[in-house]
């Protein structure tokens, strides 16, 4: 009546050295052989970057899919100054992250990547969201008026797009400058084709970061997509960036390349589409 209780713990024993056994035997395993048992490579760092007329908030809901989705995201502020050094900051932002890059510019970002990346061996993908694409010599301003279509001005001649209200400031040199703000009134044709309500519009125009009339007519550098895979978003309903400039781009720079009904503005009306178009080139680095 004694031995059954000793017979029972002596196979507890035993089975608990097993389940020990096996613990260990998978552990070796999955050491030996991660790539069964972990990520076969890490997910891209995505940096996105801000046109004119918006801010880094302005990608809060992508932002918010990709970090669901695990990947590491970070949106530096665009200073909107000029091209020159804007670009100049972000390729120095661009070497403090280690491992592979999807470098995402939307409007004037795009510039600023194009430009930024070239050089960066870390810098696998780029973004274009309803972006400008230039190649050398070109300007954002030169590539607005190549195709009809924008609705940033209802006069070509006039010295400042009358969508646009100029603002006059002296540079650091002592130099008069101008930046450039969009009319509150014209906000919401113009960036989200009335896709969102008045008053988000309004709120979107009271946040707005300016740009300078000179940063719209910079010329861009060497682009780095003429080596670095690219992926493309013309915005079917952009009132800004005629959709025919942007599918010109895109074909140029042979992007992968999604067409939509979106507006301008499609990080912040269509999180969603843009996100996918990310997460697409994000794959294709891995």
């Amino acid at each position: 009546m004694h031995k059954r209780p000793k017979r029972r713990a002596f196979r507890i024993t035993v089975l608990g050295a097993t389940g020990v056994a096996l613990v260990a035997g998978v552990a070796t395993l999955a050491s030996a052989a991660p790539s069964y048992f972990t990520d076969p490579a890490p997910k891209p760092t995505v940096v996105l970057v801000n046109g004119a007329w918006s801010d880094s908030a302005s990608w809060g809901g992508v932002i918010k899919r990709l970090q669901g989705d695990g990947y590491p995201v970070t949106a530096p502020p665009t200073a909107l100054r000029s091209l020159s050094g804007d670009s100049a900051y972000l390729a120095s932002y661009l070497k403090t992250i280690k491992g592979p890059i999807v470098l995402v510019g939307q409007s004037y970002g795009g510039s600023v990547i194009t430009n930024a990346a070239t050089g960066n061996t870390n810098v696998k993908a780029l973004v274009y969201i309803s972006a400008f694409a230039p190649d050398t010599g070109e300007s954002a301003q030169d590539l607005t008026a190549k195709f009809p279509g924008t609705q940033i001005t209802d006069d070509p001649s006039a010295p400042v797009p009358t969508a646009l209200s100029p603002v006059p400031f002296t540079a650091p040199d002592g130099s008069v400058a101008v930046d450039l703000y969009a009319k509150a009134d014209q906000y919401r044709d113009l960036f989200l084709s009335n896709q969102l309500s008045s008053t988000t519009a309004a709120e979107l125009a009271a946040e707005q970061s300016p740009i300078t009339s000179q940063a719209l007519k910079d010329a861009s550098g060497a682009p780095a997509w003429k080596s670095i895979p690219s992926w493309f978003l013309v915005s079917n309903d952009d009132h800004l960036i005629p959709p025919a400039t942007e599918r010109f781009m895109a074909t140029r720079a042979h992007a992968h390349t999604v067409v939509a009904d979106t507006p301008h503005a499609a990080q912040v009306t269509n999180p969603g589409t843009v996100t996918g178009i990310i997460e697409q080139a994000a794959r294709a680095t891995r």
